[in-house]
């Protein structure tokens, strides 16, 4: 049986570090019980390179026009490639998403993007601020009351966090997506944030 796939959707210039811990918490596991539990595998517009803010390039695993019909949750990692009017392409894919049931996770300007096409109106949720959520939703963004000051927060099968805090968003998504306990979880991301004392 194939593992649930997890999506990771890159732009041009997606920021490297807003992934660096939940993808391999997916991939590899945090215990014995989940290890290998999760694939991940990225989306981009195309099949051309996609290169990171860090300069890393990578060959996306498919593209809009050959998304997998099964997967168990979408990332959007940030970066600015999510202000190119292109990437607006994945608005119906998101939606579909959401809709669908799957868990939903926007870092950084990834989280804007879902502001943008009306999808954080009735979830809590967090971002790189409420003035960027209402510049980037303009009028589809109504969820303020919704909006809460926390580096990443997860509700109603959706996660979301500002730049700053891809641990966090890490976290949020694995309990979302129930990765492994929540006890496990919490004592990989407090080993992660913490170190070993």
């Amino acid at each position: 049986m194939e593992k649930p796939t997890i999506l990771f959707v890159l732009t041009n210039g997606f920021a490297d570090w807003e992934y660096a811990y939940i993808a391999p918490a997916l991939q590899m596991g945090i215990t014995q019980e989940f290890i290998g539990h999760y694939q991940v595998k990225t989306v981009a517009l195309t099949a051309d390179v996609v290169t990171s803010a860090g300069g890393l390039r990578v060959i996306p695993d498919y593209t809009i026009d050959n998304l997998p019909s099964e997967y168990a949750g979408v990332v959007l990692v940030g970066g600015m490639g999510w202000l190119e009017p292109c990437n607006k392409a994945w608005e119906d894919f998101v939606l579909n998403a959401i809709w669908e049931g799957k868990t939903v996770g926007g870092i950084c300007n990834g989280a804007s993007f879902l502001a943008s096409i009306g999808a954080l109106n009735n979830v809590k949720h967090t971002g790189n601020g409420l003035d960027q959520l209402q510049q980037w939703g303009y009028k589809r963004y109504t969820g303020e009351a919704f909006f809460q000051e926390r580096q990443a927060i997860h509700d109603g099968g959706i996660v979301t966090a500002n730049g700053t805090a891809p641990l966090e968003f890490c976290k949020e998504y694995l309990l979302e997506l129930k990765a492994d306990t929540e006890e496990e979880i919490e004592g990989f991301y407090q080993f992660s944030k913490n170190g070993l004392f």
